[in-house]
């Protein structure tokens, strides 16, 4: 029987069993070497009808070419097997569904605590020594934070226009750790670095022209009791923002102890 033919009592189309062949499932009984025409007997008609059940109830072409040479019985078993496991997966998503408005919730209710936190250390922190600031540019930086925050959505955001904040001036070893990571990082470079100063705004302009579109992480290390960590990170970097208008800039900021008294600056870009 011709591939054609075969194809009409199977109701299928030839290209369905040129696939079949390609993967090894249903082979010609013959193939001419001259023609290279596809020849097929009647009976593989039920392999066929066995490939087709299998292939609709989401078999993989593996599983399927084990259960080719098996009984029914075998058969009926991998199928209950494959309807037990549709199954339990259907019973997660409905877990799932369960506690998805749940877990909104309590994400939005975890993000508003992140918000009122940065608010709060930003209105207690008198950048005016260390950036060398008035207080109407500084109330300037603080609503471009409280906005970025208000326009941040739980469903999803693009970090290109705004900025992540790793401050944290009481942190652990595996901070210290991640750290050193980043500093690090073959895939970033350093472009600036500052050792041993003591106010950002004796240094900050040497840095401040930043590349459209660039990626950039500031560590800093700072002797302790230097600064509120969130506040002097978020200060940075609503200041390089405001130097910046217009382009697209990814900035991140990292704050650790230093490890001798003096306070350290790096700038790296993402190659």
């Amino acid at each position: 029987m011709t591939i054609k033919n075969f194809a009409r009592l199977c109701g299928c189309n030839p290209q369905t069993l040129r696939y079949y062949d390609r993967v090894d499932l249903l082979k010609p009984a013959k193939v001419d070497p001259w023609s290279g025409y596809r020849y097929y007997e009647e009976e593989q008609a039920l392999t066929f009808v066995k490939i087709k059940n299998l292939q609709s109830a989401d078999f993989s072409i593996e599983e399927i070419r084990v259960l080719l040479d098996a009984d029914q019985d075998v058969i009926y078993q991998a199928f209950n097997e494959k309807i037990a496991r549709q199954a339990e997966k259907l019973q997660t998503i409905k877990r799932i569904q369960q506690s998805y408005q749940s877990e909104m919730s309590n994400m939005e209710k975890k993000i508003k605590t992140v918000q009122e936190a940065v608010s709060q250390a930003m209105l207690a922190y008198d950048p005016a020594e260390e950036f060398g600031i008035d207080q109407k540019e500084y109330a300037r930086i603080v609503d471009n934070v409280n906005r970025a925050f208000a326009e941040w959505s739980p469903d999803g955001i693009d970090f290109t226009d705004y900025f992540e904040s790793h401050a944290d001036c009481d942190a652990d070893t595996e901070e210290e750790a991640w750290f050193l990571d980043l500093l690090h990082n073959p895939e970033y470079e350093v472009i600036y670095e500052k050792h041993g100063w003591v106010y950002m705004k004796d240094f900050l302009q040497e840095f401040a022209d930043l590349k459209d579109g660039g990626e950039y992480a500031l560590c800093l290390e700072l002797r302790k009791g230097k600064a509120n960590g969130t506040a002097f990170c978020n200060t940075i970097i609503g200041i390089l923002l405001g130097q910046n208008p217009g382009k697209k800039i990814s900035l991140s900021c990292n704050i650790v102890f230093s490890g001798d008294g003096q306070n350290h600056f790096w700038l790296l870009r993402r190659k």
